[in-house]
């Protein structure tokens, strides 16, 4: 069998360096030496190798088409839940856009009475409260706490005898989390000392 060397081109070793004026002999001037034929089997193995390189390719090409037939996928996926992430939502308040129009028609009506439109009303107001809390809306109760400025938003200040220094004295509006991230700070009047008379 031959060895490698005997595949590739080899160079041929360099001279004895001669005096100026001397010829070289032909074909030891650095010149390349022919490469040895290739046997049957060299042929059959560089053939068997093609074969495979060509199979790796075609599987990296069908590789490269998934991938990016998954990347259009996930990105038209992400769009697609980002158009639609209040679907949900919308769903559970249509009953209770559906209890507004009946209390409406009542009052149309000309038979309800204002105890009757009240009872309706605090029913659609409990009922929108529960619908927000289970799609993870939480109020922000201030009343007699301690001032927050990351939940609470200090309208003003007013003096009190009855409530600590920097506790809140009133709520002005509610505060409200959606799943642990502010919505909207609650608007309170914090305490104050009452100034020495």
């Amino acid at each position: 069998m031959e060895s490698k060397t005997d595949k590739k081109h080899v160079k041929a070793a360099k001279p004895e360096e001669k005096p100026p004026g001397e010829k070289q002999p032909a074909g030891q001037a650095g010149e390349l030496i022919p490469p040895a034929p290739l046997t049957p089997s060299q042929i059959e193995q560089l053939k068997e190798q093609a074969a495979k390189a060509g199979e790796y390719r075609d599987r990296l090409l069908r590789e490269a088409a998934d991938f990016e037939n998954y990347r259009k996928r996930a990105a038209r996926e992400r769009q697609e839940a980002v158009t639609y992430a209040n679907e949900a939502l919308l769903q559970k308040l249509l009953p209770v856009l559906d209890s507004f129009e009946m209390a409406l028609a009542t009052t149309t009506s000309g038979g309800s009475s204002a105890q009757s439109l009240q009872t309706g009303v605090l029913m659609v107001h409990n009922q929108l409260k529960s619908t927000l809390a289970d799609a993870g809306l939480e109020e922000i109760d201030a009343r007699g706490k301690v001032f927050d400025p990351n939940l609470h938003e200090a309208v003003s200040q007013q003096e009190s005898a009855e409530v600590p220094e920097g506790n809140v004295l009133q709520q002005i509006r509610k505060g409200y989390k959606f799943r642990n991230r502010l919505v909207r700070a609650a608007g309170v009047i914090v305490a104050r000392k009452p100034a020495a008379a």
